[in-house]
């Protein structure tokens, strides 16, 4: 047997190993996503260090994607909140973007704190860092680090948030991660009622879990495993 011929073996036995661990790794992926065990993972970011001890000087919204996006609108619709509870609290928005740029995202930010209630001098910006590290540095540098503030950012990123804002120096870090609230309507119904043609594919109008549940659940898990790797990858740096 020559020597190409036993590369190619060793290759198909490598190749057929991927293929098995990849179907295996793909099948465990999506019997996960039938379980609560994704939602609980975010939960659990979201809410592990994610206490209210003391009233907060400062309310800080930590920016997520750009505006209009869902990270930025629902954590601006939980700022505005905390800013009604805490009326004597300022807001500082973190989010990088240019302040002389009146469509600039943090810029935008700020005018959707008003449409909430947040007093447009009540509002500052720390617009320069540019992850969760350097936005905690900074705003070490705005405020201090002795008086209580508020984080509000999304529920994965939360944890790291405060493990981040406490690396930084701040002795008094509340948290309120910005969950999605489920709607309190009932969205089954029957396929067949609504018309259109009869075939053999399965009636699903039934099942909310395989209609939403199983594909929020994949996006949890990868959600899941991203902010695990920046956990560790914070921790390994002494970020957090």
């Amino acid at each position: 047997m020559n020597k190409t011929k036993i590369k190619n073996i060793y290759f198909l036995r490598i190749l057929r190993i991927f293929f098995v661990l990849s179907g295996i790794f793909l099948l465990t992926v999506v019997i996960i996503a039938f379980t609560t065990l994704p939602y609980w993972g975010i939960h659990w970011l979201g809410t592990s260090k994610s206490k209210i001890k003391a009233e907060p000087q400062t309310i800080i919204l930590m920016g997520g994607a750009g505006m209009p996006s869902e990270s930025n609108l629902i954590r601006a619709w939980y700022t505005g909140n905390a800013a009604k509870s805490f009326p004597d609290a300022s807001v500082v928005i973190a989010m990088p973007g240019n302040l002389s740029d009146s469509t600039s995202t943090p810029q935008l930010m700020k005018k959707e704190l008003i449409l909430r209630g947040v007093s447009t001098q009540n509002i500052r910006f720390e617009n320069e860092g540019t992850n969760t590290r350097s936005q905690a540095l900074n705003c070490q540098k705005l405020l201090g680090t002795s008086q209580p503030i508020l984080l509000v950012t999304s529920p994965d990123h939360m944890r790291r948030a405060v493990l981040s804002f406490s690396k930084a120096g701040f002795e008094k870090v509340n948290a309120l991660p910005a969950f999605e609230n489920a709607t309190e309507a009932d969205l089954t119904f029957s396929d067949d009622a609504l018309g259109g043609k009869k075939t053999v594919a399965p009636d699903v109008g039934e099942s909310i879990q395989v209609r939403y549940q199983v594909w929020n659940h994949l996006k949890y898990e990868i959600t899941f495993a991203r902010e695990i790797a920046a956990l560790a990858y914070y921790k390994i740096r002494g970020w957090i």
